[in-house]
C-alpha cells in the first residue's frame, strides 16, 4: 500500500509541477512575444515568424530563474488538492505520516533539478545565444532597432598604444562582437582615429573586422571589407568583460574558472553560478519542504487563504535572501559556497521541519 500511495503522490506532485512551469513558460512567451512584435514593427521584412523563433530561444533562459517558483507554488496546490479531497485524511487514518506525504515530492524535486542543472541549463544558455544572435541580425537591419544587451566596454594596451572597445552585442562569451566601435589613441594618449565595423571576431593575436570603416582627423573616411587589429586580449580576458556567468552553460563553468584564475582575474562570479547550479537540486527539495510545512492542513480547519499567502511570502523571502547572500559573494564579503548552500538549508531546515514534525506525527 506504501509503495502505491508514493506511486499516486508522486504522480501528483508531478502533474502539479508540469502545469504550473508549462502556465509560466507560455506567460512569458505571450508578452516577450507582444513586446518584440512592438519592437520589430517597424522593421522591413521580419515575420511574425522570426519574431516567433526569437521569443521560443530567449523564454528558457528566463523560465529558468522561475523554476523553484513552480515547484513551492505546484507543491502548495498538490498538497492543498489533496487535502479538499480528504485523501490526506484517508491516508493519515491508515498511518502514513507526513514525511510518507513528502518524500515522493522530495525524490522528484531532487531529479527535476538534476535535469534542469545538466540538460536544461546547457540548452537555454545555448538558445540564448541563438536568439542573441538573431536581434543582432535585426539591428544590422536598422538602427532604430536595439537589441535587449547592454552595451559592453574593454580596454587593451599595446606598444603602439591604447584602444577602448564598444559593441553593442555579444556573443560566444565576447569572441564574437557586434555593432563594434574601437576608439584608438597613440602612446602619448592623444586620439588617433575611430573605427566602426558590422561585426568583430577575436582570433589568437588580432581582431577580426568585417565591413570596417576608418575615421581619422583630417582624412577621408576608408572603408575596408576585412580589418586587422592586434591584441594582447586573451580570451579568458575578453570573456570577463563581455560574458556574464549566467550565460554560460553549466557544463564550461569549470572551463571558464580555470581561464580566469589562470589569466589572473577574478572567478568569484563563475564559481558562485557553479555551485548554485550544484546545489540547485536541493534547492528545490527545499522548496517542497517549505510549501509542504504551509499546505499540510486540513480545510476544516480555515485559514487555507493565510496559509498560502504565507508560503509564497516565505518563498520570495528566500529568493530575495538568496540574491542578496549571491551579491554579496560577487563582492568578496561572503565566500562562493556559503551563499551557493544558503538558500537550500534556510528553506530545508529548522522551523519548517519542526512544522512538518507536528503534523506529521
Amino acid at each position: 500500500m506504501t509503495g502505491t500511495l508514493s506511486r499516486y503522490f508522486g504522480l501528483r506532485f508531478l502533474s502539479a509541477v508540469s502545469a504550473v512551469f508549462a502556465g509560466a513558460f507560455a506567460l512569458v512567451a505571450m508578452v516577450d512575444f507582444v513586446e518584440m512584435l512592438r519592437r520589430t514593427q517597424d522593421l522591413p521584412d521580419v515575420s511574425g515568424l522570426m519574431v516567433a523563433k526569437i521569443t521560443l530561444y530567449r523564454v528558457p533562459f528566463v523560465t529558468e530563474r522561475v523554476l523553484p517558483f513552480s515547484v513551492l507554488v505546484a507543491t502548495m496546490l498538490c498538497y492543498l488538492n489533496l487535502s479538499r479531497r480528504l485523501e490526506l485524511v484517508v491516508a493519515r487514518a491508515a498511518g502514513i505520516s507526513a514525511w510518507q506525504f513528502i518524500a515522493p515530492a522530495l525524490v522528484i524535486a531532487l531529479v527535476l533539478g538534476t535535469v534542469a542543472t545538466t540538460l536544461y541549463n546547457p540548452l537555454s544558455a545555448h538558445l540564448r545565444e541563438r536568439s542573441t544572435q538573431l536581434e543582432a541580425d535585426l539591428s544590422a537591419r536598422q538602427s532604430g532597432f536595439r537589441t535587449s544587451v547592454s552595451s559592453f566596454w574593454i580596454r587593451q594596451r599595446s606598444d603602439d598604444g591604447q584602444a577602448i572597445i564598444n559593441a553593442k552585442s555579444s556573443r560566444q562569451q565576447g569572441i564574437e562582437l557586434g555593432g563594434v566601435s574601437i576608439f584608438r589613441f597613440d602612446a602619448n594618449g592623444e586620439f588617433r582615429d575611430r573605427i566602426e565595423a558590422k561585426s568583430a571576431v577575436l582570433e589568437p593575436g588580432f581582431w577580426r573586422l568585417e565591413d570596417a570603416r576608418i575615421h581619422a582627423n583630417g582624412v577621408a573616411s576608408v572603408d575596408r571589407d576585412i580589418l586587422r587589429i592586434k591584441t594582447t586580449l586573451t580570451r579568458a580576458q575578453v570573456g570577463e568583460s563581455f560574458a556574464t556567468p549566467e550565460t554560460v552553460p553549466f557544463w564550461q563553468l569549470s572551463k571558464h574558472i580555470e581561464l580566469a584564475e589562470n589569466a589572473g582575474f577574478t572567478a568569484v562570479g563563475y564559481r558562485l553560478q557553479y555551485l548554485q547550479l550544484l546545489a540547485q537540486p536541493f534547492y528545490l527539495a527545499a522548496m517542497v519542504l517549505l510549501a509542504a510545512a504551509v499546505s499540510l492542513r486540513f480545510f476544516r480547519m480555515g485559514g487555507v487563504q493565510k496559509v498560502v499567502l504565507g508560503g509564497v511570502a516565505a518563498g520570495f523571502a528566500i529568493y530575495v535572501l538568496a540574491k542578496l547572500s549571491g551579491d554579496l559573494s560577487k563582492a568578496g564579503l561572503v565566500p562562493p559556497l556559503a551563499a551557493a548552500v544558503f538558500p537550500p538549508l534556510l528553506g530545508g531546515t529548522g522551523r519548517f521541519r519542526a512544522v512538518l514534525c507536528q503534523q506529521g506525527g
